[in-house]
C-alpha cells in the first residue's frame, strides 16, 4: 500500500464523544487550545512522535502526518452525549482539571458543545444519575428505552451530527464511565445475528448500553473506539459488524497511568531474566471515575483489563520457573480530594540470582485526563485514517494506546501487551500504510 492509497483526510471529521466529563473536556479544550496556537500537544504521538523510515543514507525521521495523510486539527468539530446537560464549557469547569485560565480562550468555542441526550440505563452505573437521558417513547410508564431504541435513537443523532455539522467522516469516542462487568455469553455475543436479536429482545442484562453504542457508530460508517473496560467492541459479534461495515475497531480502555507504567517496566524484568514473586497495584482517584469505580461491580470490569497486562509479558507458559506462580493484585480507591489528580504505587516483588529477593517500588502521581486526552486524540485520528485506508476490523496496531489490546481468544490468540512490542506494530503500520519498508531495527 501506498499514501496515494489511503483516501484523502479532506473535509471535517467530527468526533462524537460518549460521555461529557473530565476526559472529553480537556480532550476538546485541548484541541481548540492548540489550533489557536495558545498550547503545544504534548503526550500526543500523532503530532509530536518522529518515526524512522528508510536506512543508510536514505534513513530519515517523519512526523506521522509526513508519512500518512492525517486529518488536520483545524478539520475537527466536536459532539457529546451526556446524561448531565451542562455545555463542554460548564462541564470543564466543573471537572476541574484544567485551570480556568486556559480554558477562558476558548469558552464561546466550548459553550456550543451541548450534550445530545444519552442513552443510558442506571443499573449498568448506579453512582451516575443525571436527567439528560433518553425517553421510552412507546411504554410512558418504562423511562428506559428497549435496547433496540436506543440503538434507533444513536444511529439519529449521529446522521443529524453529520449533517449539521457537515462532516465528511465521524468517529465515535466513548470516554464516558465504566459499566459493570458483562460476561462474554456465547449464544448472545459470538454471532452478530444473535446479538440484534437480543437487542429486538431487550435482554438488558447481556446487552450493555456501551453496545448499543458501537453498533450504532459502526452501522453508520464511524469507526468506534471504547475508552473504557466495558465488554463492548471485545466479542466476536462486534468483529463480524466492523468487517460487515468496513470500519475499524481497536481494543478498549484508555492505558494512561498505572498500565502504561506496568507495559512498560514488565519487560526489563522478562528481558533480564528475574523471577516475579508479586506485583500489587493501588491507586487513589477522586473524579467521576472514581466515584464509579468505588461500585463493586463496576471496579471489577476495570480489575480484569488490569489484571490482564503481566500475563503475556510475564508468560507462565514460556518461562514457569520464573513466573509460573506469581500474585497479582490490583486496587482502586475513591479519595475525592484528589479529583483528577490520581496517585498510583506499585510494589514488586522479584528474585535474582541465587533466588536473592529484590523489591521495586514505582509511586506516579499523574493527572489522569491529561494522560487520556492525547490518547483519545491519537486513537481517533489514527482510526480514521484506518478507515480511509480500508483497515477493516480488529486493527492490532493500535494496541499501544490500550490496557486490552485487540486478540481473537476464540482461537487461542493471545494479546501483546509488550509496550516495545506495541510500539513496534504501530511504527511498522503507519510505515506500511505510508509506501516505506516494514522492518524492526532498532532505531
Amino acid at each position: 500500500m501506498t499514501e496515494s492509497d489511503i483516501r484523502p483526510a479532506t473535509g471535517r471529521l467530527g468526533i462524537l464523544v460518549v460521555g461529557c466529563g473530565a476526559v472529553a473536556t480537556t480532550l476538546m479544550t485541548g484541541v481548540l487550545l492548540v489550533r489557536k496556537g495558545l498550547a503545544r500537544p504534548i503526550g500526543s504521538m500523532t503530532q509530536m512522535d518522529k518515526i524512522r523510515v528508510g536506512s543508510g543514507d536514505a534513513k530519515r525521521y517523519l512526523k506521522y502526518n509526513d508519512i500518512v495523510p492525517l486529518a488536520s486539527l483545524d478539520d475537527i468539530v466536536f459532539g457529546t452525549w451526556d446524561v448531565y446537560p451542562q455545555n463542554a464549557y460548564q462541564a470543564a469547569m466543573y471537572a476541574q482539571v484544567l485551570d480556568e485560565k486556559d480554558i477562558a480562550p476558548v469558552r464561546q468555542e466550548l459553550e456550543q458543545i451541548v450534550p445530545m441526550t444519552a442513552a443510558f440505563d442506571r443499573d449498568y452505573v448506579k453512582r451516575i444519575d443525571g436527567s439528560n437521558v433518553k425517553a421510552n417513547l412507546s411504554s410512558p410508564k418504562e423511562a428506559i428505552p428497549t435496547r433496540w431504541q436506543m440503538v434507533e435513537m444513536l444511529r439519529d443523532d449521529i446522521r443529524r451530527f453529520r449533517s449539521e455539522q457537515g462532516c465528511s467522516r465521524v468517529v465515535v469516542l466513548w470516554a464516558a464511565s465504566t459499566e459493570i462487568y458483562v460476561p462474554v455469553d456465547e449464544s448472545v455475543h459470538y454471532q452478530l445475528a444473535d446479538l440484534e436479536a437480543a437487542m429486538r429482545a431487550d435482554d438488558r442484562r447481556r446487552v450493555a448500553p456501551s453496545m448499543c453504542y458501537a453498533y450504532a457508530a459502526l452501522k453508520e460508517g464511524c469507526p468506534f473506539i471504547m475508552g473504557a473496560p466495558n465488554t463492548t467492541v471485545d466479542i466476536p459479534a462486534m468483529w463480524q459488524l466492523a468487517e460487515q461495515t468496513g470500519m475499524p475497531i481497536c481494543g478498549k480502555d484508555f492505558k494512561t497511568g498505572q498500565t502504561l507504567v506496568k507495559s512498560g517496566f514488565a519487560p526489563i524484568i522478562s528481558t533480564r531474566c528475574l523471577a516475579l514473586d508479586g506485583w500489587f497495584s493501588t491507586n487513589i482517584l477522586g473524579n467521576r471515575d472514581g466515584l464509579v469505580l468505588d461500585e463493586p461491580e463496576n471496579f471489577h470490569t476495570k480489575e480484569v483489563s488490569k489484571l490482564s497486562t503481566l500475563e503475556t509479558i510475564l508468560s507462565a507458559d514460556q518461562q514457569p520457573e520464573l513466573y509460573g506462580d506469581y500474585y497479582h493484585k490490583v486496587r482502586i480507591n475513591y479519595y475525592p480530594p484528589r479529583n483528577d489528580n490520581k496517585e498510583s504505587w506499585d510494589n514488586i516483588d522479584i528474585r535474582g540470582w541465587l533466588d536473592y529477593p529484590m523489591q521495586v517500588k514505582i509511586n506516579f502521581l499523574c493527572r489522569d485526563s491529561i494522560l487520556a486526552a492525547p490518547v483519545a486524540l491519537d486513537l481517533c485520528l489514527l482510526s480514521d485514517l484506518a478507515a480511509r485506508a480500508g483497515c477493516s476490523g480488529m486493527q492490532r496496531w493500535l494496541s499501544f494506546f490500550l490496557k486490552s489490546p485487540m486478540h481473537d481468544y476464540t482461537r487461542g490468540e493471545q494479546p501483546v501487551n509488550h509496550l516495545y512490542q506495541q510500539y513496534t506494530m504501530l511504527k511498522n503500520k503507519l510505515r506500511e500504510l505510508g509506501g516505506y519498508e516494514v522492518d524492526e531495527a532498532l532505531d
